[in-house]
């Protein structure tokens, strides 16, 4: 569920502030509204963290030898001071790479002339003899005029350079256009050369300074994680709403959301520090953090929706549950094979037992892991899908285990409906039967999503808004069985037991088009609601058709699992010749492993893309959810 909040306001003296603010992260029960800080302690603990952060990562690309002395231990001071000579030492490194990086273009430049000296150029000059430099290409150079005086210098890769005698400052008539003049280098080739090997000398000695420094990265890591908790305190206490009359009775206040169930806590402290507080239930417009609370099992679901960052909003639904639930029946689906959910199994048990040797107790991915593996395991059993295997190689007692309607064991067997007794309409194969039993966990779920918002809007005329659109839901999935399964077999004049079935689906769907077009938007006036509606009459008409969508988007469950399958079947038959060969067991085991194991991987993709999407994305989209919350983050002491 999600825990109820209520908005405090504390009021403070000025002068005693920090203490309070103190006080207050030891209770750690308060999440804060957002404060904009400000200050020079603020701004050099930023500044102390950015360059904590700069030399951790350029630490972590620092190669540390695994035998080294413990570093000793340093204080923050003289850990910031650290930071700020690696920075500086980064930084030195990166000029000098630039400098390299220049200076070997210009040697590049002159490295089919020799040794270029422009001191030599310069001295030649003043004795009246004017050289240049130009290049040709090597089929141009005969077209030189007679009055220019050249002295070739050599020929190489269709090129020839060569220099040009008292040419003047100009460019001479008799030069031909295709003649480049090569610029004269700042400084001579040799000099540049050298200049390379002294930076390279400098660089060498800085990768030396920084491999000595790697070994302090951990405490670099420490003192970072450190300085995010002086930072949030410095933050709130520079942002809180303050008087500045400068006298002794000047109040300070700051403002938070606290779970109804750690109140009492924040009570208790107020009294005993002389504080003065005010709180209530928040507004529509307050942004509430939401904080759940739910038993052990539906907990495991936890690991999941905080690595995708789904957080349900404060006034929307905590699905928990029915997301561990529904999630926990599609991984088995999509996963679809019981041998990969032995292994997924095996590895959460191995986690488990991991966990209980070093009294760290079952953490919650291992739990998941272990109930997502037994629905594996368990979809197996019941489709008879062992690792690919063919229904003729298993053991009879696997197969025996199956469920015959949806078992891959009778593929080629038909089966009737429980109603029907007529063949010659057609009968249902094990794929249709599969994509009814997917059909029909849509017909649940999001069935569940419309309950919820009847209980939600049951004092209000919404709730029949939320009737209808069940009964859309109710009526079309017989309209998709038609459409998609069998229109022979769910025909819209089939009569089951004397009850016309097709035309009560079709009857629940217009019938609760009208419901929900009248009061889905209703808010104390019918009028207003029907005229709402007619404002937005394309998107009030496309939802009938998103209806039918949101049901048939099931089927991915079968598919996906179908694919999975299907290349567990083709590494089956890749690897099977080499079975029977003692010298290609390693080629055999390779390829099983490499297949097999690419396929779970393929498979966890397809979990988080399609089992996710139903619980987030159709599920929630029925329940009217937007996930737009954030997690509840009390003002509290970190680990420093």
């Amino acid at each position: 569920m999600i825990v109820p909040m209520k908005k405090v306001s504390i009021v403070v003296l000025n002068k005693e502030r920090r203490q309070a603010l103190e006080q207050l992260q030891k209770i750690g029960v308060v999440h804060l509204e957002q404060l904009e800080g400000n200050g020079e302690k603020l701004a050099a603990y930023k500044e102390a963290s950015n360059n904590a952060m700069n030399a951790s990562a350029v630490l972590a690309e620092v190669k540390v030898p695994k035998k080294h002395g413990q570093p000793a231990s340093l204080s923050n001071q003289e850990i910031a001071e650290k930071c700020v000579n690696i920075i500086s030492l980064t930084e030195q490194k990166k000029r000098l790479l630039e400098e390299i990086s220049n200076d070997s273009v210009e040697l590049d430049r002159f490295a089919l002339w020799g040794e270029v000296n422009p001191d030599d150029f310069a001295y030649l000059k003043e004795k009246n003899i004017s050289l240049r430099l130009f290049e040709i290409p090597e089929d141009k150079y005969s077209l030189i005029d007679s009055s220019a005086v050249t002295i070739s210098v050599n020929r190489a890769k269709k090129t020839v350079r060569f220099l040009l005698v008292n040419g003047g400052d100009e460019r001479p008539a008799g030069i031909p256009p295709e003649a480049y003049e090569v610029p004269m280098p700042a400084v001579s080739t040799a000099e540049i050369a050298r200049r390379i090997e002294d930076d390279e000398a400098k660089i060498a000695g800085i990768d030396k300074a920084l491999l000595e420094e790697a070994v302090y990265k951990n405490m670099i890591d420490g003192f970072k994680k450190s300085l995010e908790s002086d930072i949030q305190f410095e933050t709130v206490y520079s942002g809180m709403g303050k008087e500045e009359e400068g006298k002794i009775s000047d109040l300070a206040w700051i403002s938070g959301f606290v779970p109804v169930d750690s109140m009492e806590v924040l009570q208790n402290a107020v009294k005993e520090n002389s504080w003065a507080m005010a709180y209530c239930d928040p507004d529509e417009e307050d942004e509430v953090p939401t904080k759940l609370k739910n038993n052990k099992l539906v907990s495991l679901i936890y690991p999941l929706t905080d690595f995708l960052g789904t957080v349900p909003g404060y006034h929307e639904y905590d699905i928990s549950g029915w997301f561990l639930l529904f999630f926990t029946i599609f991984f088995g689906m999509i996963f679809g094979d019981g041998g990969y959910g032995l292994i997924v199994t095996f590895a959460a048990i191995i986690m488990i037992l991991k966990g209980l040797a070093s009294k760290k107790g079952i953490s919650p991915m291992s739990g998941l892991m272990l109930l997502l593996g037994l629905s594996t395991v368990c979809w197996g059993t019941v489709t008879c899908t062992w690792f690919g295997l063919q229904p003729e190689q298993l053991p009879q007692w696997l197969v025996h285990l199956s469920i015959p309607q949806i078992s891959n064991a009778y593929a080629d067997v038909g089966w009737l409906p429980f109603w029907s007794d007529d063949a010659s309409k057609g009968m249902l194969t094990t794929a249709q039967n599969l994509q009814i039993f997917c059909f029909t966990l849509a017909f649940l779920q999001l069935s569940v999503a419309h309950i919820k918002g009847m209980i939600r809007y049951r004092k209000s005329l919404k709730v029949l808004g939320e009737f209808g659109s069940m009964l859309q839901l109710w009526g079309m999935y017989y309209v998709v069985l038609s459409m998609v399964v069998s229109s022979s077999l769910f025909s819209f004049s089939e009569i089951v037991y004397a009850i016309p079935i097709g035309l009560i689906s079709i009857g629940l769907v217009a019938f609760g088009f009208v419901l929900s077009f009248v009061f889905s938007n209703y808010e104390g006036s019918i009028g207003k609601s029907v005229l709402e509606s007619c404002k937005s009459i394309i998107s009030v008409l496309l939802g009938v058709v998103n209806v039918f969508s949101d049901i048939v988007s099931y089927i991915r469950l079968w598919a996906v699992g179908l694919a999975g399958a299907a290349i567990s079947g083709t590494v089956n038959e890749m690897a099977g010749p080499l079975l029977g060969h003692a010298i290609l067991f390693v080629a055999f085991a390779a390829l099983v492993l490499f297949g097999h194991g690419l396929n779970m991987i393929l498979n966890l993709l397809s979990v988080i893309v399609h089992g996710v999407r139903l619980n987030t994305l159709e599920f929630s989209t029925h329940l009217g959810m937007s996930w737009s919350g954030f997690k509840y983050n009390p003002f509290a002491e970190k680990d420093k």
